[in-house]
């Protein structure tokens, strides 16, 4: 795991080392152990690269390094699980340079040299992000890997000629460049505010998008319009699995699924360095240490925080799974304090506004598993995949029996639901003893979320609210613009239910920009690199395949997941009810974080700064205050942005 920067430039100047130092600088988190710099002046290129030395730490691994033939130069980030195959591969057709080292970077920069850059990535099975100079005809290319576990950000800067095409693993190195411009992009903080993070290819900046998942990108000097492919597609991939369905027996399908997360955890367990596993005690990470356990001659280190606030404390959890597993476990019991201690942290963290107030606790547990290991594997996406999140589950039960009813009187019914504030639905259910027996948490919130589903016309618009903050965002953002989006836009998926629809677009925007970018910013910033089984592609290809009754079965998610877990782990220490991985944000904002919030949120401030109107963000700020409402992820997407503004 590691960074990279660099630029594309007609002219770079006598002081080029010194830029890139100050450009690789800023990423030295994502590579504490080795740093290089590269360039052409002639050429107009420049590469700068950080590593944090994971396979092959010996010199032969530096970057940025040279292929065989000496055509292709490359700064790379990631792994490639497959490289020795890869160069068995290349000897037996005859492709194999003299190695000079193990690394998987040699192993891909011989791919190149032996079958091009596109064939090359299409064998690889990893997670990477990737800048590679082609000497001999002056072009450079980005790559991404096929669900981007990897970050890479791109875009020209300047004017005309003069112009400078940037890129890097992390906006703060873009930033550091003279060329930078510095200027917001308000569609994308219109974004941010809908949805808690920004999707690509949008970032925060004008003239700066993300790579997106499973790309490459081309671009020159002579030819600066960017050029970018597709070479793995999440749509298709969905679309060919729904449309050829495994056929096997059930018991066949859960066989055949632990064979590949057996092999994609063994592949994934590879390295020179101490290797753990988040455990959270849930169904997905609860497998993922089982697989690597039981391929394992020595405890598995795992690691888990908890946290003293009821409805938030998962540790117990996974302290019982790590017991019967027999894992080197280690547990860190999180303060109030300790936990807000993190917040500061957050816009050099991410770069760019980022809301989702789980990465407080992934970045505490990468902060603990740093500590002991240099490589943890997680659980993630195991929900988009295998069918988790709860919105499936309520799609797949009540949706068409609600859509049985009149729209005109799912309206009127939602009308008098809002018409109570939540507040006053929590007063009310204290007098009913169905509520004091079961005590549902936030009851009135929930209500009101509910008649939003109820004024749902469309399957379509149920699922943009599910995952909508501000409905009006961009009525709040001053100069906020609509910008389409795959969620927007919707693209044709053929064959797939509406259940499938969701996962299918989850997979292509929730996973990779917000659950991936937030564990990969949270453990890079302690140079811990993270590797995530359940995105081995292989993984990925025959999850689609599975039909839709082997993942939701008799009202129960991630049904094939768990029948491979309970080869390995008791029923009785995985089923509960589905937690999540969060902090009490709502009450922190209430109390200890009140006066924090209060001065970003300030109303002369927010008019001065002209980002946002202050009127609807004042009022949802004191609705919360009051208790009236639980608007905490409203406040938090304002929160992260004001904060990130405050940095700049």
């Amino acid at each position: 795991m590691c960074g990279f920067t660099g630029f594309l430039s007609s002219s770079i100047q006598n002081n080029a080392v010194e830029l890139l130092q100050r450009m690789g600088a800023t990423i030295a988190h994502r590579g504490p152990d080795d740093s290089g710099i590269w360039h052409d002046n002639a050429a107009g290129i420049a590469l700068v690269h950080r590593r944090l030395s994971i396979v092959d730490l010996s010199p032969a691994g530096h970057q940025p390094m040279f292929s065989g033939s000496a055509r292709y130069v490359i700064a790379f980030n990631g792994e490639i699980y497959n490289h020795l195959t890869l160069r068995t591969e290349l000897k037996n057709s005859g492709n194999a340079p003299v190695w000079r080292g193990h690394s998987d970077t040699e192993t891909l920069l011989a791919g190149f040299d032996a079958w091009g850059i596109a064939d090359t990535v299409k064998k690889s099975i990893g997670m990477f992000a990737f800048a590679v100079w082609d000497k001999q005809t002056r072009q450079l290319t980005l790559g991404r890997d096929r669900v981007g576990e990897k970050p890479l950000y791109y875009g020209w800067q300047g004017q005309g000629e003069q112009a400078v095409f940037l890129f890097g693993s992390e906006l703060k190195a873009l930033r550091t460049h003279p060329a930078f411009e510095n200027s917001i992009n308000r569609g994308a903080l219109s974004l941010q505010l809908r949805h808690n993070y920004i999707p690509a290819p949008y970032s925060i900046y004008n003239g700066i998008a993300k790579l997106r998942q499973g790309c490459l990108l081309t671009v020159s000097l002579q030819q600066r319009e960017v050029k970018e492919s597709v070479y793995w597609s999440a749509l298709q991939v969905a679309e060919s699995g729904v449309a050829h369905p495994f056929v096997g027996s059930a018991e066949q399908a859960v066989d055949n699924l632990e064979s590949l997360l057996k092999s994609a955890v063994q592949q994934q367990m590879m390295a020179d360095v101490p290797l753990g596993a988040f455990l959270s005690g849930g169904v997905d990470s609860s497998l993922i240490v089982a697989l690597m356990q039981v391929q394992s001659t020595q405890p598995v280190k795992t690691f888990t925080i908890g946290f003293h606030e009821q409805g938030y404390n998962e540790a117990v959890h996974a302290k019982a799974v790590a017991q019967h597993l027999g894992t080197e476990h280690t547990e860190l019991y999180v303060t109030a304090e300790q936990a807000m201690a993190v917040i500061p942290r957050l816009p050099t963290l991410y770069d760019e506004p980022f809301s989702d107030s789980s990465q407080i606790p992934t970045f505490l547990v990468s902060q603990l598993a740093k500590q002991h290991v240099t490589v943890s594997l997680s659980g993630d996406a195991g929900d988009e995949l295998f069918c988790g999140y709860n919105r499936y589950v309520m799609t797949a039960n009540l949706w068409h029996k609600i859509a049985l009813l009149p729209l005109p009187l799912r309206r009127f019914l939602a009308k008098n639901i809002t018409s109570v504030s939540p507040y006053g639905w929590n007063r009310l259910m204290r007098f009913i003893p169905l509520y004091n027996s079961t005590r549902p948490v936030n009851i009135g919130d929930k209500l009101h979320k509910g008649a939003g589903v109820l004024t749902s016309n469309a399957i379509n618009e149920l699922y943009a609210h599910f995952i909508t903050h501000w409905v009006d965002s961009t009525s709040v953002v001053i100069g906020g613009l609509s910008l389409p989006t795959l969620v927007s836009e919707l693209p044709v998926l053929k064959g797939l239910n509406d259940v499938q629809r969701m996962m299918a677009l989850d997979s292509m925007t929730y996973l990779p920009d917000d659950i991936l970018t937030k564990v990969d910013r949270a453990a890079m910033g302690v140079s811990l690199e993270t590797r995530v089984p359940f995105l081995d592609h292989r993984v990925v290809e025959f999850a689609w395949q599975l039909p839709q009754a082997l993942k939701l079965r008799d009202g129960q998610s991630k049904w094939a997941l768990r029948q491979v877990l309970y080869r390995h782990v008791p029923k009785a220490l995985i089923e509960r009810p589905k937690m999540g991985f969060g902090v009490p944000i709502g009450d922190w904002l209430r109390h200890d974080l009140r006066d924090w919030a209060e001065a970003l949120l300030d109303e002369t401030r927010l008019r001065n700064e002209g980002f946002f109107h202050p009127a609807p963000i004042r009022q949802k700020w004191q609705e919360h205050l009051s208790g009236q409402r639980n608007w905490q992820y409203h406040l938090w997407d304002v929160l992260m942005f004001q904060l990130w503004l405050e940095e700049q």
